[in-house]
């Protein structure tokens, strides 16, 4: 895996993901899922976003998992549906789907960095964490809304952790970054 996912397994994982949302938004039990391919049997973490027509519609996922990929994926597409409180009262319906796109972050292991503003825009996705919170922004999160570094980091300290939005320059938080392999549906809101 050290150069990605295959195309058959990202796939995989796209059709796993679609099955579990469009069951979910139907209240429905989730669909009976598996794959013996090895890749898709790796314990890595994920998240899953959910997009209509360029809006974000729900997005959750695991840094750490002792599932198989296949089935946290199952299972974090199923949660961006039905569980991201950001939309409570305005979740997935099934009017929404056809215009739904879902897209897969595969992480890799989190590592500490000594300088916050070694990070690759991009490239890292942020973990901050402080005493009183903790909040992730995932790569290209940094890159979708033009933010500098500090941005970045600022914004994922207020709102993401609840820290002071400084939090991550004067020691109040410590700052793990992780690249993820990013892959999505074509369809309506491609850009």
């Amino acid at each position: 895996m050290a150069n990605g996912l295959s195309p058959q397994a990202r796939q995989r994982l796209l059709e796993i993901a679609r099955a579990s949302v469009e069951a979910a938004v139907r209240r429905k039990p989730a669909p009976p899922a598996h794959s013996d391919d090895p890749e898709l049997q790796a314990q890595r973490g994920c998240f899953v976003t959910l997009t209509t027509r360029g809006r974000l519609r729900g997005c959750l996922g695991c840094f750490t998992t002792t599932r198989p990929l296949w089935k946290a994926v199952a299972e974090m597409a199923r949660a961006s549906a039905t569980e991201d409180m950001r939309f409570f009262g305005n979740q997935l319906a099934p009017r929404d789907l056809p215009d739904l796109r879902i897209e897969i972050s595969v992480l890799s292991p989190m590592t500490k960095i000594a300088n916050p503003l070694d990070i690759e825009l991009g490239v890292h996705g942020i973990y901050v964490v402080g005493r009183d919170g903790a909040g992730t922004y995932l790569p290209q999160v940094a890159t979708e809304h033009h933010m500098s570094k500090e941005e970045f980091l600022s914004s994922c300290c207020a709102h993401k952790a609840g820290l002071p939005a400084d939090a991550w320059r004067t020691g109040e938080a410590e700052v793990l970054t992780y690249t993820a392999e990013v892959f999505g549906e074509g369809g309506p809101n491609t850009d």
